[in-house]
């Protein structure tokens, strides 16, 4: 993939700040690869490595790289896995799982309109044209491409949406922050029978999902 290297110590060192918080080193090596610094504000853009959220326009936020770390972790995948993402955002989320299992892989959804032309044109330019951009409510999944191997959301939602559990395949997995005022990360599997064996993954802060 495409690398601005003129950030190439910053984010080196914003990978060291994050690993220890994960186990699977090719977490590390995707988030050596994706040039964060792309993904936020110009005017933002001498914090795009530090491990702290950041505004990105619209109400959103990128999520800091301890999170993304974290949940990339947490999410395993490998090459090849279909992976659905909610809450396409700046785009920078789904460029790491990109890494990992090739950006034709990844299918995106995302509420604001404005937010995924622009997600899809930074994807494009840093070489992640593969990964699939929709418009939409997040809470209805992408069921064109299903069955997924794993889903994760990049917003709080009160529960996972019933359609996007419907989008899983069985032994799937989903990751999603669950809660309004309080949010715990629950890492899912789906069972045989649709339903979901839950395990929860500590506190979390995330924007809500809109719809």
């Amino acid at each position: 993939m495409s690398d601005t290297d003129s950030d190439e110590a910053p984010r080196r060192w914003m990978v060291e700040t994050v690993a220890p918080h994960v186990d699977d080193d090719r977490v590390l090596a995707a988030l050596d690869a994706v040039p964060r610094h792309e993904f936020v504000p110009p005017d933002r853009r001498d914090s795009a490595y530090a491990d702290r959220p950041l505004p990105i326009g619209d109400g959103q936020t990128i999520s800091a790289p301890h999170m993304v770390a974290i949940m990339s972790d947490l999410l395993e995948v490998d090459p090849g896995d279909a992976v659905l993402e909610i809450g396409t955002g700046c785009g920078y989320h789904a460029a790491v799982t990109a890494e990992l299992v090739g950006d034709e892989n990844v299918y995106t959804v995302e509420y604001s309109g404005k937010l995924a032309e622009r997600a899809r044109e930074q994807l494009a330019d840093l070489g992640y044209d593969g990964v699939s951009i929709r418009v939409g409510d997040g809470r209805d999944g992408w069921p064109e491409h299903a069955p997924y191997d794993a889903v994760y959301f990049t917003c709080a939602a009160t529960d996972v949406p019933d359609p996007v559990v419907d989008q899983v395949r069985p032994g799937g997995q989903v990751l999603a922050p669950i809660g309004t005022g309080r949010q715990t990360l629950v890492d899912a599997t789906k069972r045989p029978d649709g339903s979901l064996e839950r395990t929860k993954n500590g506190g979390v802060r995330f924007v809500r999902m809109r719809g």
